[in-house]
């Protein structure tokens, strides 16, 4: 509850517990096993961050954060405890203005980001990519933004690779080697996040993270409850989410300093799933970010089982810490309490490590900065009770909410022309060319072809000429030598028939000499 420009979270032996406003950006914990009241505590830091104006981002686990949008049910068991904290008159059982989103687009508006948006660092520490493929990552980057090419969703990135491996080899002189291997273990490492539903978180119309950052007409922050009881099953895509979230922010927002309130909180529910099994340089960008981001007037707050869950360096920035029952049935846990014991401010009146594991459902050590920054002695606190409903919101409920947020241009999506059309286009384009090429090349055989056939048939006929030449000079030639051989007949029977004549007329000169001498 939002009392006197505080949080009031709830009452110890000493007083009211409560963490200033305007230390709200120095990031806390929520901390202790299942069941023991964590959601309960995140549900009343909410409305009154929410009552101070302060707009808040809840990641629902398990469904039943939702409730806040509905007034809480009055029973006897409320009214009593109403009276034990003293809020009779400020307290009245309210919803609070809500709006749902949800990744996978059922149970909220949609949340979407473009890949340009998750940019290359970020994606290949999602993806755990290895030196050499982030390197190729960021050329594909660079190609992409060289030649005016979007990348917006999933399948804009595939373009992407698909044409880099293409033309690899016309790249490698400006941007450096590229290898098939690379290319290849890229696409691969893509697979899980598409399975986990990246089809569905990038895209447009991308998500402005000031409409996360609005109040309603009352002046009330709005509380944004991302359903994540589907996407905690899938946690590449939930720690894509998260991290390009924090990294926007932190790079969008100016620097502000100390401020009377937040610009925005965040309570990072189920937080062990951000950090466990995740790569290196994935934490280290978790680390970084949350170390930076509260001078941009930010407050994050993790909620988890046991503060084991959250690496060391992070816990140390965490200066609220809300801490309910933790089990110690094996010597790990043993240890784990007594860790979570000595990160208090010891308080004379109880020994931390003993109350943890005896407190009741509802209770907590709570240990918050005062005004001044200096971290206040651990308190035995009662939580106070929430004025939203405990449970899960009906359908009616939230249906409501959905319709009255305002944030409807995000539920209809919007494919506009990017990396993957474009590269289409250059493939069709590049496609006919090559067909066109072909046929034209084919063309040039066929009248290179159509030109020797005709080459062949030109020589054929001249040799057919030739052939008939020769054989009509042959004819010629035997009929001339018919003919000389007539006339040589004619002239050889004609030289007869002289010498027969001359013999004749030889015969009668001597017959007629012989005749005279007589």
């Amino acid at each position: 509850m939002f009392l006197d420009n505080t949080i009031y979270l709830g009452l110890s032996d000493e007083g009211r517990v409560c963490l200033p406003l305007n230390m709200a950006n120095r990031h806390g914990l929520v901390a202790g096993a299942s069941g023991t009241g964590k959601t309960i505590t995140m549900k009343v830091m909410a409305e009154s961050f929410s009552d101070a104006g302060v707009p808040v981002f809840l990641c629902d686990a398990k469904g039943d954060v939702s409730g806040l949008c509905a007034p809480g049910k009055q029973n006897d068991g409320m009214e009593k405890r109403i009276d034990k904290f003293g809020i009779r008159d400020a307290f009245e059982y309210k919803g609070y203005p809500v709006t749902f989103w949800d990744i996978y687009q059922q149970g909220g508006h949609p949340v979407r980001i473009t890949v340009s948006d998750m940019g290359p660092d970020l994606l290949a520490r999602i993806l755990d990519l290895t030196p050499a493929q982030e390197g190729v990552m960021n050329i594909i980057f660079r190609i992409a933004d060289d030649k005016g090419l979007k990348l917006i969703d999933l399948k804009d990135l595939r373009a992407m690779v698909s044409y880099v491996d293409e033309h690899k080899k016309e790249f490698a002189v400006e941007y450096g080697n590229i290898t098939t291997q690379s290319l290849g273990g890229i696409s691969r490492a893509l697979l899980p996040l598409e399975d986990q539903g990246g089809d569905l978180f990038f895209g447009e119309p991308a998500l402005d993270m000031a409409d996360w950052m609005r109040c309603d007409e009352n002046g009330k922050g709005m509380v944004n409850i991302l359903d994540c009881v589907k996407l905690m099953q899938n946690p590449k895509l939930y720690t894509s989410f998260l991290l390009w979230m924090l990294s926007e922010l932190f790079e969008t927002l100016p620097e502000e300093g100390d401020m009377d309130k937040p610009k925005l909180v965040f309570f990072f529910d189920e937080a062990h799933m951000l950090f466990a099994d995740a790569p290196k340089a994935l934490v280290q960008k978790v680390e970084q970010v949350v170390k930076l981001i509260r001078s941009k007037g930010v407050g994050i707050y993790f909620v988890t089982q046991s503060p084991g869950d959250i690496p060391d360096s992070v816990l140390a920035q965490l200066s609220h810490r809300v801490q309910h029952a933790l089990r110690a049935y094996t010597p790990a846990e043993r240890k784990a309490v007594r860790v979570a014991a000595q990160s208090f401010r010891e308080n004379p009146a109880f020994k931390t490590e003993e109350l943890i594991c005896e407190l009741g459902v509802g209770k907590a050590l709570v240990s918050c900065l005062n005004e001044e920054g200096v971290p206040q002695m651990v308190q035995h606190t009662s939580i106070i009770c929430p004025q939203s409903l405990m449970a899960a919101a009906d359908e009616a409920s939230r249906s409501a909410s959905l319709m009255k947020d305002g944030m409807e241009k995000y539920d209809e999506t919007v494919d506009n022309e990017s990396a993957y059309e474009v590269l289409n286009e250059i493939a069709v384009e590049e496609e006919k060319a090559e067909e066109e090429a072909a046929a034209a090349e084919q063309a040039a055989k066929d009248a290179e072809k159509a030109a020797k056939e005709e080459e062949k048939r030109l020589a054929k006929e001249e040799k057919e000429r030739e052939k008939a030449e020769l054989k009509r000079q042959k004819e010629l030639e035997k009929e001339e030598e018919k003919r000389r051989k007539a006339a040589e007949k004619r002239k050889e029977k004609i030289q007869k028939e002289l010498m027969d004549v001359g013999v004749k007329a030889l015969k009668r000169g001597l017959l007629n000499t012989l005749l005279k001498k007589r």
